[in-house]
């Protein structure tokens, strides 16, 4: 066979092999498109059928503004700086709140899960007090430290405290039996087996914790407003129901649940990569 006519053939094959890769290549990008836009399917059904039932009159403005109603108070707010400065207080009662509850927690598990005897003596009780819900607390610390900002923070942190706490005691007692061993055979003291064994077993128990209590610490927060505050976006919500305003309340309602999203995406991502970047020893 002449070179022309092995090249011609070698041309055939690889047109025969690539032909059927296209439309893979195609279904595979069409699927991860899908695949992303999937999320958004609900809240644009959601949102076509809040606009056409107020067109139509289904629901009464008075009862639920339309979307453009609602759109151009978001931008009322935003040009005035109300929810700027609202925001702002909110996020940075969340933040305080929040890590203050963390270390907290984190000192908590971290003593539950290295002490058999702590664990017996505490762990009970604990159980007990977070069956308590945060509005359960509410009367209590009013009377210890009045409606001030104390109040808030106090019950942020006792919203992010449970979940870490739980996670942080879950994470130190699931290092694999393996390293165990070889913390034994390198005659490892107490302080290097914490180090170099379970912290890093328990780094992405840790981070869901994280991840739940940032949650919780978000909605104790709108809470907390809702009832006792006079600033932040519970306080906005509150405003606008007592003066019959429900466009500022669905503009306030978007704002926080656009921001406690944002905050959970952030913290799943940064969960996913420290799982990735966990050694494979320590992975179950």
């Amino acid at each position: 066979m002449s070179e022309t006519a092995l090249h011609a053939d070698s041309e055939r094959l690889g047109h025969a092999a690539a032909a059927p890769r296209a439309p893979l290549y195609r279904n595979a990008r069409l699927r991860a498109l899908a695949w992303h836009l999937a999320p958004w399917v609900l809240p644009v059904v959601l949102l076509a059928l809040w606009a056409t039932g107020c067109e139509r009159g289904w629901i009464a403005p008075q009862i639920l503004p339309p979307p453009e109603r609602v759109f151009d108070t978001f931008v009322e707010l935003a040009r005035n700086g109300d929810l700027a400065s609202n925001t702002l207080i909110s996020l940075q009662r969340v933040l305080l709140g929040f890590a203050a509850g963390t270390l907290v927690g984190f000192v908590l598990g971290a003593a539950l899960g290295l002490s058999r005897t702590f664990e017996a003596y505490v762990l009970p009780s604990f159980n007990a007090l977070v069956q308590i819900p945060v509005l359960g607390w509410l009367p209590f610390l009013l009377l210890l430290v009045g409606v001030g900002e104390p109040l808030k923070y106090i019950l942020i942190a006792h919203a992010a405290l449970v979940p870490v706490t739980l996670s942080t005691l879950q994470g130190f007692r699931q290092t694999p039996a393996s390293l165990d061993e070889v913390a034994r055979v390198f005659e490892y003291n107490r302080w290097q087996r914490i180090v170099y064994l379970v912290l890093p077993a328990a780094v992405p128990t840790l981070a869901t914790g994280v991840r739940l209590a940032f949650t919780k610490a978000w909605l104790a927060l709108v809470v907390v407003e809702l009832v006792a505050s006079s600033e932040g976006l519970g306080y906005l919500i509150v405003y606008g129901r007592q003066l019959f305003q429900l466009d500022l309340v669905m503009a306030s309602v978007v704002v926080v649940g656009a921001i406690g999203y944002a905050m959970n995406r952030s913290l799943d991502a940064l969960e996913a990569r420290l799982r990735r970047g966990q050694p494979s020893a320590f992975r179950e």
